[in-house]
């Protein structure tokens, strides 16, 4: 036996065993002021609960397996016949029963369903990232589906069950099912109308055979798909058609869905995302031909909220922990918290994952009213939203990392499996251009949407004269049409801004307040996280953001 050469010391200990929603005074904080009173104890209870499910070492240990143990692709049976199956690690499985049964797929059946599954999408992001990609997209179909009233009475009762059926057989049979979602194809990408996949009507009405591919088709096990398909002009009105695809047909026997391959992607490892293709699959019409733009678009901005949710959480993670490592962690005579430097940092850091977090509750918050004002006010804040959100994700996440030192660049750290999510959501359910140009579009075509806007900013006018000017320069911006396209990331940057600033003056303690203001308003602040002015109240900051339940 070799000798001992050391006792190992000044490590942190694991940040395990709590509660990942109470342990977030932020997010806490969102649900008590957008829950109705009535529910409030019902909900905190819920959240706690999966909190603290989140937190226990056999649920990270859950996540942490289904990243190292990614999904493989069977094509055929053994005997040669075409299956078309991904394989999942059992970790896999494990963690979608439980974020199925937590709710994550139920907001459109309860009462505050979208606050409540917001908060708990943001929690369980924080175990693993990859499951909530099925999670999202069955949530977000409801809403495509109810534009066709016979399909939702049919489907909306699965897609929003709180149980994980995993086997693929008739939806008829099940008692919970997922969704897919399949829109872009290799030529065209983002820009939907260049898809060539095509659709032939059958006898049957409202049935057709499609015949084409998807470049991308996330989560390809699931229950049913909403895709893209041309219909020709001489079938009728013709043009881009939404379609249900199912997985498995009504008679038992499977569709065809013949999966190509898997990406290797960078991150979002557990997660299986697809090359697919279509040759006599079946498929049922979803809303008039010719309209699948406009009868998809509310599925797509229910996923673009989710990325804003996802974020939010990879954020609140990623910052949780080097909050916790520098709570424990001695450097040069002290706590590397307490150091004026680190400090500086990690208030940096927690003062973004704040501002991501209210705002993204505020954007389920609208949800849950689903007034005409709340509606207007989604279609331009969510895209503001997932353009300045997710795109603040991977500098917080490395961030976040470096804090931890070498130790945040070791996978068993979990830190580096942070970072190679933190792009995603940036990326996917369109690009920072496509959000931008969308935020422009709806400025020009829904003058009422920018005004739910600025009366949501101009609740907190008045309380702080660096949010006041942010105000002032916004609308100096949107009176200069000259160059608009060219100016619009500048323009949806600082529009996103105002709205996190005017809720941290309205919600957030005074200190957050102000330094948000000073920096992300006033221009007190440098290019890189920890250049907060430092006559700020950084130590509050940071005690706000450490997880402790």
């Amino acid at each position: 036996m070799a000798a001992s050469t050391h006792t190992v010391t000044n490590q942190a200990p694991p940040l395990i065993g709590y509660d990942v929603f109470s342990a977030d005074r932020v997010l806490a904080e969102a649900v008590g002021r957008h829950v109705a009173p009535d529910l409030l104890d019902e909900v905190r209870g819920e959240l706690a609960a999966l909190g603290r499910a989140a937190g226990s070492a056999q649920l990270q240990e859950w996540g942490a397996l289904a990243n190292e143990n990614p999904p493989t692709l069977r094509t055929h049976d053994r005997y040669g016949h075409r299956v078309d199956e991904v394989d999942f690690h059992p970790a896999w499985h494990r963690l979608l029963g439980k974020g199925v049964s937590a709710g994550l797929t139920a907001a459109w059946a309860r009462p505050a369903g979208h606050v409540r599954r917001a908060a708990a999408f943001l929690v369980w992001t924080q175990v693993e990232a990859g499951n909530g990609c099925p999670l999202s997209m069955t949530h977000a179909a409801v809403p495509a589906l109810r534009t066709d009233p016979a399909l939702a009475a049919e489907w909306e009762p699965r897609l929003t069950s709180m149980i994980y059926d995993r086997e693929l057989r008739p939806a008829r049979l099940k008692a919970g099912a997922l969704f897919g979602m399949g829109m872009t194809e290799k030529q065209g990408g983002s820009d939907v109308r260049a898809n060539t996949t095509s659709a032939r009507p059958l006898a049957e009405d409202g049935a057709y055979e499609l015949t084409g591919h998807k470049w991308f088709c996330s989560a390809p096990m699931s229950d049913g798909f909403l895709v893209l398909a041309q219909v020709p002009s001489s079938a009728g009105p013709g043009g881009l058609t939404c379609f249900l695809v199912p997985r498995v047909l009504e008679d038992g026997t499977r569709n065809v869905f013949r999966i190509q391959r898997l990406k290797d992607k960078l991150g979002n490892r557990s997660n299986a995302s697809a090359e697919v293709e279509f040759d006599g699959t079946w498929a049922r019409r979803v809303g008039e031909e010719g309209r699948g733009v406009r009868t998809i678009i509310e599925m797509v901005a229910a996923t673009r909220l989710d990325c804003v949710l996802g974020s939010a959480g990879l954020m609140r993670q990623a910052v949780a922990q080097a909050v916790h490592h520098c709570s424990h962690r001695e450097a040069f005579g002290g706590r590397l918290a307490d150091k004026p430097l680190m400090r500086n940092v990690l208030a940096d850091l927690a003062l973004e994952s704040e501002a991501a977090t209210v705002l993204a509750l505020r954007l389920a918050a609208a949800y849950d009213d689903g007034g005409e004002q709340e509606r207007a006010f989604l279609r331009i804040a969510v895209p503001a939203a997932k353009y300045w959100v997710t795109k603040r994700c991977a500098p917080v996440a490395v961030e976040a990392a470096e804090c931890l030192g070498g130790n945040g660049y070791v996978e068993e750290s979990g830190m580096p499996r942070l970072v190679r999510e933190s792009p995603l959501n940036s990326i996917w359910e369109g690009a920072g251009n496509i959000q931008a140009l969308d935020v422009l579009r709806v400025l020009q075509r829904e003058p009422r949407a920018l005004n739910a806007c600025l009366e949501e900013v101009g609740l907190a006018r008045g309380a702080d004269h660096r949010l006041d000017g942010a105000i002032k320069n916004l609308l100096t911006e949107l009176a200069d049409l000259d160059g608009i396209e060219a100016r619009a990331r500048r323009l949806v940057e600082r529009l996103a801004l105002v709205l996190q600033g005017s809720l941290l003056v309205r919600y957030a303690p005074p200190e957050v307040a102000d330094a948000f203001c000073a920096s992300r308003l006033g221009g007190d602040w440098g290019a890189a996280f920890g250049t907060l002015p430092h006559t700020l109240d950084l130590a509050s900051l940071v005690e706000r953001a450490r997880p402790v339940s």
